[in-house]
């Protein structure tokens, strides 16, 4: 994997990863992409047990969105939609490498990164793409009590304006400690330590620590509680009924963010949206680990994200 870079609508400078080489232009193995979305406060290079062996078969791209990893800190745009705009900019310039060619787009989009597709849907429909996976993400982290989305279903730890300030005020005021939460909330093995978890050596899980804490570390802090704010308030349920195109949701059954039944309801929104025969091109895929599942069970992950994209070409 290779980071290149190119320019939002707004000139902001984007960075994103490539299993293959761009100059003079690229050459991929065939038609196929596989394109990562990461979550909040993540980076492309959440996905590095992922690329090698989904780049075996498929052209492997990784975005990093605006404020997080290698891209551009702009002082605004901390919205969803701004990021799916990004994300149709990025997209145009893949398409500019190779004037004419047309590529089937397997969009891998976890957490936020999820958020952004369905964003991306509601604003572009999703003719872009062959088929999608949503990892990890309910429709909508805020309760709504008016429409039957309790704390079964929404996120367990911000889920409304109270939570949410106080989630903003721990990432500002206490970034460090905040980081460390973070991975406590999203590894499987810390949120919700089983028997299966006693093979994992103390030095394994420093590491794991120390990876994903120095990921958060490079974004500002200010920018991504004005983000989590938008994240935490965006409804997209009714985006979710604009998918047409086959959908796999993979799930944490350990995850610290979201129950199994608020991810079940992507799943429910799709099969009964808008898409013709939708019944059979819907799946939910559950994990034993948590909210980074690709990281915890890559080689289950990799093997199930191979055979969408060999299904659906």
């Amino acid at each position: 994997m290779e980071y290149y870079t190119f320019s939002a609508n707004d000139g902001t400078t984007l960075a994103f990863q490539s299993s293959t080489p761009l100059t003079p232009s690229p050459s991929p193995v065939n038609d196929s992409i596989v394109l990562f979305l990461h979550g909040f406060s993540g980076s492309s290079a959440y996905f590095s047990r992922n690329f090698p062996a989904l780049s075996e078969r498929s052209w492997v791209l990784g975005l990093d969105s605006r404020g997080h990893g290698r891209s551009s800190h702009s002082k605004g745009g901390y919205h969803v939609a701004r990021l799916a705009s990004d994300l149709r900019d990025f997209l145009l310039h893949i398409y500019s490498l190779n004037p004419g060619k047309k590529y089937k787009i397997t969009a891998v989009g976890q957490s936020i990164g999820a958020a952004i597709l369905w964003t991306y849907t509601e604003l572009f429909g999703d003719a872009e793409f062959t088929s999608f996976l949503f990892v990890d993400q309910a429709p909508l982290q805020d309760r709504d009590l008016r429409f039957e989305w309790d704390e079964k279903k929404a996120h367990r730890g911000c889920y409304d304006e109270e939570s949410m300030l106080a989630a903003q005020a721990a990432w500002v005021e206490r970034p460090e400690e905040t980081y460390v939460g973070l991975v406590d909330e999203c590894l499987g093995y810390r949120y919700q330590p089983s028997s299966q978890d006693r093979d994992r050596s103390p030095e394994e899980r420093q590491q794991d620590e120390e990876y994903f804490t120095s990921i958060s570390r490079v974004c500002d802090v200010r920018w991504l509680a004005r983000l989590l704010a938008d994240h935490t308030r965006y409804d997209h349920r009714e985006a979710c009924e604009l998918i047409t195109k086959p959908t796999l949701v993979m799930a944490g059954r350990r995850s610290g963010c979201f129950s199994l039944e608020g991810m079940r309801e992507v799943v429910e929104r799709v099969k009964n949206g808008r898409g013709v025969n939708m019944e059979s091109k819907v799946q939910m895929s559950v994990f034993e680990s948590g909210h980074w599942l690709f990281w915890e069970e890559p080689e289950r992950f990799n093997q199930e994200v191979l055979e969408w994209v060999r299904r659906w070409e």
